[in-house]
């Protein structure tokens, strides 16, 4: 793999279960690549605002990060909301629903808004990466986990936490790449594929995560 051409590939996509170690069953959409250089997990917006696997950004990355060569899963968190702290339990399933789904390529998790701060809350030794879209950073109260490579995508009007407010925050952490998407407001309508694109560039861009890659 070489080109962004010869990394456009069609995945396999299934339905899929799996439980969490506290014995919530968890559904979602397993796209598996054959030769994935990354295996990635995307996690939805707040499931009390109607938040699910099938919200248009989450749909975006789902469908770009694959033909990027990264086996992806989304899924919908518990049906009982757990305030951003059990939904992580729900996350580190879905990274081991992926883990077996590949051949020990880096793992890295993606998440918009409400998925965002829960996957910043991370602290899985597995994970090579993190990437937040639009996290509502200093509305909920969710520690960031261990310091990893990070990239944050801030819309320029985000209703919750705009630049001004995400730019500083993210600016403490170790590692950290921080972008604002012109235009947009915290729901990021019309530039979804594009936020989507620059996530898989990022997880795959040759020589960082993926030494061996060229």
């Amino acid at each position: 793999m070489s080109t962004d051409d010869e990394r456009d590939v069609v995945p396999t996509i299934e339905t899929v279960s799996f439980t969490t170690s506290d014995g919530v069953v968890i559904e979602g959409d397993l796209a598996s690549v054959d030769g994935a250089i990354a295996g990635a997990i995307v996690c939805h917006p707040h499931p009390q605002y109607g938040g699910n696997r099938h919200n248009n950004v989450v749909e975006a990355l789902f469908d770009a990060l694959p033909r990027a060569g990264v086996t992806s899963l989304r899924f919908d968190f518990r049906s009982e909301f757990g305030g951003g702290v059990a939904e992580q339990l729900d996350a580190v399933a879905a990274l081991d629903t992926v883990a077996g789904a590949g051949s020990g390529v880096p793992l890295f998790a993606v998440g918009y808004s409400f998925g965002a701060m829960v996957t910043l809350a991370l602290g899985d030794e597995r994970l090579s990466g993190k990437a937040l879209v639009a996290p509502p950073l200093g509305v909920m109260d969710l520690a960031p986990g261990r310091d990893m490579p990070t990239l944050v995508l801030t819309p320029a009007h985000d209703q919750f936490a705009p630049p001004s407010v995400a730019e500083p925050i993210v600016s403490t952490w170790a590692d950290a790449t921080f972008e604002t998407i012109e235009s947009v407001d915290h729901f990021v309508a019309g530039r979804a594929a594009l936020v989507a694109e620059r996530v898989a560039t990022w997880i795959t861009r040759p020589g960082y995560f993926h030494p061996g890659w060229k």
